[in-house]
């Protein structure tokens, strides 16, 4: 509803400046005036429609409106008000005009600056426009009487003129531009006639509408009218109350955070602490220097602008700047530059490790290669061995040859997928995975990357690392590595990424097949004593502030080191002992205490105490159905004897020594063979069932398990069934069949060096295990014979002797005491 205010009529002349409002509202009735001229001049007025009763200020332009103002205002004559149809039309004719006109009475002109009048006019009595008069210099039109209906003042339209008094009301103290005083005036006026119209001129509704207001000539039909109407405004001013509320609430907080934001800006400045816009400008800075591609280039300035658009007191923010100083502290390409010179990489693998020389030349081999290809798309070397050989060293020794950053990821105990991927952003306390992390703080794109112990990567509810790790292996991929909290590709195609693990049982076949597997087996006696005297001893000695005058080792005491207190495949546990022996050494320097600084294998036991590890030897073939095998356990070779006896009984089958579920199937094959073929092993079948067979591996508490121990246990029966002894100095490893094939097992090597060290003189072979052997450096090998066989007759024929136990007739009468034959056919 629109305030309309009555001014008095101070001056009948024209007069310049503004129009002083007077705040009262002057009753007036269209039924009070009588005299209705026949004739009016027609004032066209585009926007606005002129109700009985009511005063508006009308502004005029167009010559004929000013010119019929100044003379309906000289000559003090009444004007009639009529609103255009259209109001685009300049020159209105009759035809462009409404039917239904008020005539008015002008009050008062006022000029204004640009030059236009406007007139105070108030609206006399509506009428009927009839036929044109004139159209010069404006439109003059006969007039028609207009008379309402007779109206009774029922309970209805009481009821009508109440709630438009009370709905005005409400507008006007919704309103923010009227002033509060028109609500009392409305609440005065008594004439419903003037009530309507007055209330009429002032809706906020189209001109039309007023018009059609106008026209009505029922009184209680107009007053609904005009109470839907502006009923409709009520609601609009309540709407529009609300949402200045709720935004002057809104505003009153961004006010309140602007001005707590700028005292922390202030507090900041004054501790010397780094301001919101300080830090997006740093960024920028700091990014302008960065040498990425376009795409990432792009990714950064978009989540720079993100930036700019969140509010520093956001939790959100401080996501988005570390996320930016993450991708700022990546060395996206900062590479260092490669030393190709494969002399000096050998001389640095020679100086670090001795032995290990098939190692070494694959090594050298690898990084000829990447030298004349210029790139990394090869292999992925995985360096495999029992703990303590030497594969995590060999990494670094790599890194120092190529004159690379050397960075080391430990996947040991690793369960989660994200310590590879990272975590999304919206986690809270989300961070890159570890690979992005490591490459960070190399500030190298290039390094060599060790992934240790990758075999105790595992798998659970949150993923699989193994499988995590394959688009970092893979050469096909990993140029655009994606990682789920730095989001933008990143490029692993130039790291030289070097694996290790203990065993391959583990490693998830897919990411076996991404990798060249280089097997480090373990060092011979030989081997660790040079490594304790050039690299173990002279470490040690450093370490614990002594100097090679205090302290130096004979021949003797490191291997009274090796073999009494160590049996490992590498030279961990050695180190160790070594350190051990320069602590005892070091307190007797301290406290004066006489000792020999060069130290024997008496010192050693004296430093050390007893031997603490007895040296696996051969135990002799004084008894039948004791037979030497070899094992392979995650230390290294072993060898181990497997035991078989018989006795009186029902036939029943014991196995002891804390076996897995593969080496006792493999005692239920052997034995199901000599069943089969007791005839050809001339056992008589009798035997079977009068006898109980106990077989057992010592060091019951020790699990073990594996094919390997086939040939071992059907040697041990055969021995015990037929009380023959086993051949001195006699160790063999290999699975067996029902038909009684002898199949090919793993390890090697290893079996080979635990058999050296026991003493073992000769070694039987699945044929098929013949490549191995031609794969051994000559120096482990030498001084063994090897023995290779492709069924269980040639595994007897060499093992067993052809004479029998001296009392073995006291132990089993049912024993046969014929010979065995020589490899039957």
């Amino acid at each position: 509803m629109r305030k309309r205010l009555e001014f008095n009529q101070q001056d009948e002349d024209e007069s310049e400046g503004t129009l002083l409002p007077i705040i009262t509202i002057h009753e007036t009735d269209e039924a009070d005036f009588k005299q209705l001229p026949e004739m009016l001049a027609l004032l066209p007025l585009r926007n606005t429609v002129l109700f009985p009763g009511v005063v508006i200020p009308i502004t005029v332009g167009r010559s004929k409106s000013i010119q019929l103002i100044k003379d309906a205002k000289k000559q003090k004559k009444l004007i009639g008000v009529v609103s255009q149809k259209d109001v685009s039309v300049e020159d209105p004719s009759l035809a462009d005009l409404s039917p239904i006109a008020t005539a008015a009475e002008i009050l008062r002109l006022v000029r204004m600056p640009d030059g236009n009048i406007t007139a105070m006019v108030q609206g006399k009595k509506r009428f009927y426009i009839g036929e044109s008069v004139s159209d010069t210099p404006y439109l003059v039109v006969k007039t028609l009487p207009l008379t309402d209906a007779k109206q009774k003042n029922d309970k209805e339209m009481k009821a009508i003129i109440a709630s438009l008094k009370e709905t005005a009301i409400g507008v006007i103290q919704l309103s923010s531009t009227i002033q509060p005083e028109a609500a009392l005036a409305i609440h005065n006026i008594t004439s419903a006639n003037f009530l309507i119209n007055f209330v009429a001129s002032n809706l906020s509704c189209e001109t039309a509408d007023k018009q059609r207001i106008l026209e009505i000539t029922d009184l209680k039909e107009r007053a609904k009218e005009v109470l839907v109407l502006l009923s409709k405004d009520l609601q609009v001013a309540e709407l529009k109350t609300q949402i200045q509320s709720k935004a002057r609430g809104d505003m009153d907080k961004q006010q309140r955070e602007y001005y707590l934001n700028q005292q922390l800006k202030t507090i900041q400045e004054e501790l010397g602490g780094i301001t919101p816009e300080a830090d997006a400008k740093d960024i920028k800075e700091r990014a302008a220097k960065m040498k990425w591609n376009a795409e990432t280039a792009a990714y950064f300035n978009k989540e720079l602008l993100r930036l700019h658009r969140i509010n520093p007191a956001s939790p959100d923010y401080s996501v988005v700047v570390n996320h930016l100083e993450l991708m700022l502290e990546l060395p996206w390409n900062e590479f260092t530059k490669d030393n190709f010179d494969l002399k000096r990489a050998e001389k640095i693998l020679n100086g670090d490790h001795y032995g290990l020389q098939k190692i070494k030349k694959r090594i050298l081999e690898y990084l000829a290669v990447i030298k004349l290809k210029n790139d990394m798309r090869s292999p992925i070397l995985c360096l495999v061995g029992p703990p303590g050989v030497g594969k995590t060293s060999l990494g670094k020794s790599i890194a120092k040859a190529l004159g690379r950053k050397y960075v080391r990821m430990s996947l040991g105990g690793v369960h989660d997928e994200a310590a590879i991927r990272g975590h999304r952003k919206t986690y809270i306390g989300a961070m890159p995975g570890r690979v992005i992390q490591s490459l960070k703080k190399a500030q190298s794109n290039n390094p060599v990357f060790l992934l240790d112990e990758i075999d105790k990567a595992g798998s659970d509810v949150r993923g699989d690392v193994s499988s995590a790790l394959l688009e970092v292996l893979d050469p096909e991929q990993n140029y655009a590595f994606n990682d789920h909290y730095l989001e933008a590709d990143y490029d692993l195609s130039r790291v030289m990424f070097v694996a290790t693990a203990n065993a391959l049982s583990h490693v998830q076949p897919a990411l076996l097949d991404r990798m060249e597997i280089i097997q480090l087996s373990g060092y011979t006696l030989e081997e660790k004593i040079e490594i304790a005297k050039r690299h173990l001893l002279p470490k040690q000695i450093k370490e614990h502030g002594l100097t090679t005058k205090d302290l130096k080792l004979n021949l003797k005491a490191i291997e009274c080191l090796i073999e009494g207190y160590t049996r490992e495949a590498g030279v961990r546990n050695l180190e160790k002992q070594i350190a051990a022996l320069c602590r005892g050494i070091a307190k007797m320097k301290v406290l004066d205490e006489p000792y020999t600084k060069t130290i024997d294998e008496a010192m050693v036991i004296q430093v050390l105490g007893a031997k603490k590890v007895e040296k696996d030897a051969y135990q002799g073939n004084d008894v039948a159905g004791v037979v030497t095998g070899l094992a392979w356990t995650s230390v290294g070779g072993e060898i181990l004897f497997i035991e078989s006896s018989l006795s009186r009984g029902k036939g029943r089958v014991v196995i002891t020594g804390n076996l897995g579920e593969v080496m006792k199937e493999s005692a239920t094959i052997a034995l199901a063979y000599i069943r089969a073929n007791s005839d050809i092993l001339d056992i008589k079948h009798e035997l079977f069932d009068s006898v109980d067979i106990n077989i057992h591996v010592p060091e019951g508490a020790t699990p073990k398990d594996g094919p390997s121990a086939g040939v071992t246990m059907l040697t041990s029966l055969v021995s015990s069934f037929t009380q023959s002894k086993i051949k001195p100095h006699l160790a063999m490893t290999g699975e067996i069949t029902l038909r009684g094939k002898v199949l090919p097992v793993g390890g090697i090597k290893e079996k080979i060096l635990a058999a050296k060290r026991a003493g073992i003189k000769e070694i039987l072979l699945s044929e098929r295990n013949r490549k191995d052997i031609l794969e051994i450096e000559e120096q482990y090998i030498a001084g063994l014979k090897f023995h290779y066989v492709e069924n269980m007759m040639q595994v007897l024929d060499i093992a067993l002797l052809k004479t029998r136990v001296a009392n073995a007739k006291n132990l089993i009468d049912y024993i046969p005491q014929k010979t065995l034959p020589t490899n039957p056919k």
